[in-house]
């Protein structure tokens, strides 16, 4: 079997190369649209300038991303206890976003939002959050997730977070931004490349696998205290932690035994148990744990070739899920356990694919022949995934129906191995 990069990546062997500049901001390029676009009023929030951010601007950039709504631009509304519903539906507009800003005598701000149905002239929702001035962002993309949640019934993930590995010259980077790029903080710098973060099911930690020991060793890291706990390190690799769903283990892959097998540990550390019961020189890698945490999908080349497979969490009753194609790898299950995104090789590209388990029906979502590490948004609407294109590395979003696609492109160098993080709590 040729030993691509991707299966490099699968074998939790190889070193990641990545390249990025120093720089926190991501260009942010949108194509593609949904059916049946919501035309939704964003007007300015009265006072907003008083802020450090410019919360209607963030609002409608976030609705603008998701390719659900069409934004229109409502100017400022002073009185919102008011509303003119006839006028604001003549405009076009099923729906009116409102708000204001005052500066609190403690430093703080108060934001208080209101949505209006303009159709049923009726008040669908409001928020009022008192946030300090670090929280702005975040309260904007909170109101951003009301509105997608009250018009599309789908919660909104606006105001989740994205952990990725950069490389800026000789220094490795793990960091963790907002969804669209903004406030990216380090968690990890070192001269030894880093791979494969992976969130723990609370957001309050980020698992890692680092070479700073020369050789793979999985870590956990608190991202408010910045401790970390060596989680494995066996002789040998030790790599592609994934965490359970209740936060206490998490799944990684070892070659403690002379091939690499899937074992589970205590978050902690300690308490190895093997899972997998891959024979002879059969790799059984990249674990990953349904939401209920009744079943692991892993990759395995058994069969011959590196296919996606499914296990009980105790390791029985492993069966192959993935027939199309030769070579499929790197599992991710959506949230709400009903769809399956992984990366195939077909024709000579590298491609991001999704199935429906229940139909066993699989569906291309890229058109870029160099994908990998896709990660599920928690409402299990989008996928992040990395890419490359013309040499140009960068992280893309795409819908589960793929009708809408955002290059997320960093203003001065690379991103890669983009994983998801869970609603914040």
């Amino acid at each position: 079997m040729k030993k691509s990069s991707h299966y490099l990546i699968y074998t939790g062997l190889a070193l990641a190369i990545i390249t990025h500049g120093a720089q926190a901001q991501m260009r942010i390029e949108i194509s593609g649209v949904g059916s049946n676009q919501i035309p939704v009023a964003v007007a300015g929030f009265a006072d907003e300038m008083l802020a450090p951010q410019q919360i209607s601007a963030i609002i409608k950039a976030d609705l603008g991303r998701s390719g659900l709504f069409n934004v229109i631009d409502a100017g400022t509304v002073n009185d919102v206890n008011n509303i003119d519903y006839a006028g604001w539906k003549a405009k076009g507009a099923d729906a009116l976003v409102v708000g204001t800003v005052s500066a609190l005598a403690d430093g703080r701000y108060d934001v208080r939002y209101k949505l209006f149905d303009t159709v049923k002239a009726s008040q669908l929702s409001r928020q009022d959050q008192s946030v300090p001035a670090q929280a702005a962002r975040l309260a904007a993309h909170k109101i951003a997730d009301d509105v997608f949640f009250k018009l599309t019934g789908v919660s909104g993930a606006f105001a989740t977070r994205v952990a990725y590995i950069k490389q800026e010259g000789s220094r490795y980077k793990l960091a963790v931004a907002d969804i669209d790029g903004e406030g990216e903080q380090t968690v990890r710098m070192s001269n030894d490349p880093i791979m494969s973060p992976a969130w723990s099911p609370d957001g309050s930690k980020v698992a890692y696998v680092s070479f700073e020991q020369k050789k793979p060793v999985v870590y956990v890291q608190n991202l408010a205290t910045q401790a970390r706990t060596v989680v494995a390190n066996e002789k040998g690799s030790n790599s592609s932690p994934a965490w359970a769903p209740d936060g206490g283990k998490l799944a990684v892959s070892l070659s403690m035994d002379g091939h690499t097998q899937i074992y589970t540990v205590n978050a902690g550390g300690g308490g190895l148990h093997r899972v997998s019961d891959g024979t002879g020189a059969a790799i059984d890698t990249e674990a990953q744990f349904s939401a209920d945490g009744q079943s692991i999908y892993f990759v395995s080349d058994r069969s011959g070739g590196p296919q996606i497979y499914r296990m009980n969490a105790d390791g029985t009753d492993a069966k192959r899920i993935t027939f199309g194609g030769s070579y499929n790898i790197s599992p991710r299950i959506s949230p709400d356990g009903a769809t399956l995104a992984y990366i195939s090789q077909r024709e000579g590209n590298y491609q991001l694919y999704v199935m429906d388990l229940a139909t066993g029906q699989e569906t291309r979502l890229s058109d870029s022949t160099d994908d990998l590490s896709p990660s599920f948004a928690p409402n299990g609407k989008y996928i992040i995934y990395a890419t490359e294109a013309a040499g140009r590395k960068s992280l893309m979003v795409v819908s589960v129906d793929g009708r809408v696609k955002q290059r997320l492109t960093a203003q001065d160098g690379d991103v890669r191995q983009p994983v998801w993080g869970p609603f914040l709590r």
